[in-house]
């Protein structure tokens, strides 16, 4: 098997010279991850090509990374919790080559939370047929299909209001239908 870093279409970019592989011994040794050996050798190196090449050469215990004895400071208020998927401003302190992990994104615009709307009120049957009651047979796409009772009894029918945009219930079933998980989180616990 060659030594040399290849491409998906099977093209060489760059050998492993003796100089190469001393250096990368070195920096295996100090600790450093993968990713910044690729980046320090450059030339199209991977991360994956660096971790190839640490196997082939058998190559072991690393350097452990040098921890202060000195206790640390204590924080001087309440932590900031951290949005998710947001990632610190800032340049990243190694360039990277091609790991996308490594680079360093815009924060994202944070949004206040929107008030929780109001419980709705509930809704009489309105505009019923001759019988006083929306069966399925009487069911469109115009009407609330929110089923109102036991289907096994005579008395069962469906609510009949205009649905809303998008929806097969009216805007009041679709609140009760449609509840975030974290509503519903709180109001179990409650």
């Amino acid at each position: 098997m060659s030594d040399l870093v290849q491409t998906a279409a099977g093209t060489d970019k760059m050998p492993w010279t003796d100089e190469r592989v001393e250096l990368l011994k070195k920096l295996w040794t100090d600790g450093l991850s993968a990713s910044q050996i690729a980046a320090r050798l450059g030339m199209g190196v991977t991360r994956n090509a660096v971790i190839g090449k640490v196997h082939r050469l058998n190559l072991s215990g690393r350097q452990p990374v040098q921890r202060s004895a000195a206790p640390r400071a204590a924080r001087k208020g309440p932590r900031e919790p951290s949005a998710p998927g947001v990632r610190p401003t800032g340049t990243p302190s190694m360039p990277t080559a091609g790991s996308t992990a490594l680079k360093a994104y815009a924060a994202p615009q944070l949004t206040p939370r929107p008030a929780p709307l109001p419980e709705p009120k509930p809704l009489r049957l309105v505009d019923l047929p001759k019988d006083g009651r929306i069966t399925i047979l009487h069911l469109s796409d115009k009407t609330c299909k929110w089923p109102i009772g036991d289907p096994t009894h005579e008395d069962f029918c469906f609510c009949g209001h205009n649905p809303r945009d998008g929806s097969p219930y009216c805007e009041y079933h679709a609140r009760i239908a449609y509840q975030p998980a974290q509503d519903r989180r709180m109001r179990r616990a409650g």
